[in-house]
């Protein structure tokens, strides 16, 4: 319902400042570039990301079909399985979800978000398949979601690419308080849904998980400062990708050790990709372009200047503010954050704070609309219930960390 009304408020918000615009700026032009970019934002859901989508998915909803029948996936279910147990109470233990889930964070983290997707639209289907109502969405789900939104991942490595075309010293220099602003926004987001849902967070086992992988973070962090920034870009590039192939190789020699018609099996597990794809084109549809709408007409600008304008009083620093457009953009749209971003390295400079603060925010989290829009689309989920806070207010803790390790890092 929250996403309803939000939906809704897109069109009347960017309608009023458009009228805005219109009678106190003479601006003639504000409602053709409205209509202009409803058909484009209409055309890129289509075009530029459900269609390329659809060969993706095929892919790698094959290959996830053939890791199922080898056992592969029963077998990482089984090994996180005391953790996601007790993070999702409502899910059999052994159940294939929790191998997906697996699947869908790994490669989250890595970077790899083409192969996160069929693994995340795969894990949300199965979970769909426990839900008693099947118009709203359960707790498994929404934990999912939220974990999923959080956006964990290590090297943020498009993020570092854009500050090298920008000229950045050292384009690697947010690497750290990326990680940081990033763990944050996870762990933020795992407490406000364990509250909500009255899982015990003091649990042993799952207090020793959130400490072993707080460890490992820490540990990697260790190490990868270490790295010069070449080395840094190589490991990223080497370690995600050796890994995600790596996975997909030891799918099929697990499958053909169990004397397993490969081929078949891939083909039989494709066949849902396609389907699932063209299922979400109305939800990415309407979305994208109830965001594109608010960012055309100017209101994030005026929501900009405004509280810029209210800070003004507070014996605060307030150059974050003018990286602020990428956050507050970020949770509506991939896409369009990074523009910002990218703008703001143009006018600031990528090596200023401002620069810095906003790259920080494109690696933050994830996009929130964009991603309850897809997954719980490809399962026709319409009531969503705290799923949208859980992952603002996450992303919302993401922003402020960013904005700390910012002023700690390059103030």
């Amino acid at each position: 319902m929250a996403l309803n009304y939000l939906w809704i408020a897109f069109f009347v918000i960017s309608f009023l400042v458009a009228l805005v615009k219109l009678i106190f700026f003479g601006d003639t032009e504000i409602f053709k570039v409205l209509i202009d970019g409803m058909f484009d934002s209409a055309e890129m859901s289509v075009m530029k990301i459900a269609l390329p989508l659809a060969g993706v998915m095929t892919f790698f909803l094959g290959i996830l079909k053939v890791g199922e029948e080898a056992g592969v996936i029963a077998f990482l279910a089984r090994i996180i399985g005391p953790f996601f147990n007790r993070l999702f109470p409502e899910v059999p233990k052994d159940h294939p979800a929790h191998g997906q889930m697996i699947m869908n964070f790994s490669a989250n983290m890595l970077g790899l978000d083409n192969a996160a997707t069929p693994f995340g639209l795969k894990a949300m289907q199965s979970l769909q398949e426990l839900n008693p109502d099947k118009e709203t969405a359960t707790n498994a789900q929404i934990m999912f979601m939220t974990l999923h939104s959080a956006g964990p991942v290590l090297i943020p490595l498009s993020v570092m690419a854009q500050r090298a075309i920008y000229g950045a010293a050292d384009p690697s220099d947010i690497f750290i308080p990326c990680l940081i602003a990033v763990y944050v926004a996870t762990l933020t987001g795992l407490l406000i849904v364990g509250i909500r849902q009255k899982i015990n967070l003091f649990d042993r086992v799952i207090l020793s998980w959130l400490g072993g992988i707080t460890l490992a973070v820490v540990a990697l962090l260790g190490y990868l400062t270490t790295l010069t920034r070449e080395g840094l870009e190589t490991f990223s590039k080497v370690f995600s990708n050796g890994i995600l192939f790596a996975f997909v190789l030891s799918f099929l020699l697990a499958a053909m050790r169990k004397k397993i018609d490969v081929f078949s099996t891939f083909v039989e597990g494709a066949k849902s990709g396609f389907e699932t794809s063209v299922r979400v084109i109305p939800y990415l549809v309407g979305m994208l372009v109830g965001i594109g709408l608010l960012r055309n007409s100017g209101a994030l600008g005026y929501l900009v200047d405004g509280i810029r304008w209210s800070l003004q009083v507070l014996p605060i620093r307030t150059e974050w503010v003018d990286a602020l457009p990428t956050a507050l953009m970020h949770p509506l749209s991939g896409s369009g954050s990074r523009a910002m971003m990218i703008d703001t390295m143009k006018t600031f400079g990528a090596d200023s704070l401002v620069g810095r603060l906003a790259c920080l925010f494109q690696g933050a989290s994830d996009t929130i609309l964009y991603v309850i829009a897809l997954y719980f689309g490809a399962v026709n989920v319409k009531r969503t219930r705290y799923t949208l806070a859980a992952g603002l207010l996450a992303d919302l803790a993401g922003i402020v960390t960013a904005i700390v390790v910012g002023y700690l890092f390059f103030g």
